[in-house]
């Protein structure tokens, strides 16, 4: 079982967005379970929760784990085919977010584009990935600081552009022949603590982050590769 996978096709998404297969997707992440197993769990009819599984089962989102007898009747033991699931922008087609049709650094709006591109491209290259069997070369940092002002998150945002800025720069070799290009995103925004909370301090942090006026863009180093180069399956295939 894959930690994560990436729904790409919207059929796909739409039948794991249904509560009750959702439900049953849970299930099965936490184990192999029969039709029948399953129906004691969501309290629906044996034949209901077959209907979901074969639904689930023809997007690939549920596999066959194994076979028991039980009786006269032989069981299928089903289990999701990951434990979490991610749903690709690229289901929702022409209105999925686009980072390149507005470029503003301290736009939340434009952070929440550049994330939904995120998963839309390594979801792309981890599927070309698994057809070719090699691994996928990535990197993340995630970490979190306290700033004791917004002059201090200013200065922060200064400061991490331009060094980022100077080691493109000092790599980006463009005419390398046999190099990989690979993309940079860097993001910061409040740490979401509490669900209540989260909309006047978003609102307030969107409107706080107006007066940062970031280095420059570490992307400005080198003007970006087209979208349907982004998200090649098999670009950033590890040697």
């Amino acid at each position: 079982m894959l930690d994560v996978t990436v729904i790409e096709d919207p059929e796909a998404a739409a039948v794991s967005l249904d509560p009750t297969r959702a439900r049953l997707l849970a299930e099965l992440a936490a184990g192999p379970a029969s039709a029948a197993m399953l129906a004691v769990k969501v309290g629906l009819p044996r034949q209901k929760v077959n209907y979901h599984l074969k639904a689930l089962e023809r997007h690939g989102l549920v596999e066959l784990a194994g076979e028991r007898r039980k009786g006269n009747v032989t069981e299928r033991l089903m289990r999701a085919t990951a434990a979490s699931y991610v749903i690709s922008p690229l289901a929702l087609a022409s209105v999925q977010p686009d980072p390149d049709r507005f470029r503003d650094q301290v736009s939340a709006r434009w952070l929440l584009a550049l994330g939904a591109r995120l998963v839309r491209d390594v979801g792309s290259l981890i599927t070309g990935a698994t057809k070719a069997r090699k691994r996928l070369a990535t990197y993340a940092l995630d970490g979190q600081v306290r700033f004791a002002s917004a002059a201090d998150r200013a200065a922060f945002v200064h400061e991490l552009t331009a060094g980022v800025s100077a080691l493109i720069r000092k790599y980006d070799t463009p005419d390398a022949e046999g190099g990989r290009d690979h993309r940079i995103v860097l993001a910061v925004h409040p740490t979401v603590e509490t669900v209540e909370p989260q909309v006047a301090q978003s609102s307030q942090s969107v409107q706080s982050a107006e007066s940062v006026q970031p280095a420059q863009s570490p992307e400005s180093a080198r003007p970006a590769q087209s979208a349907a180069t982004e998200a090649r399956p098999d670009a950033g295939l590890a040697d």
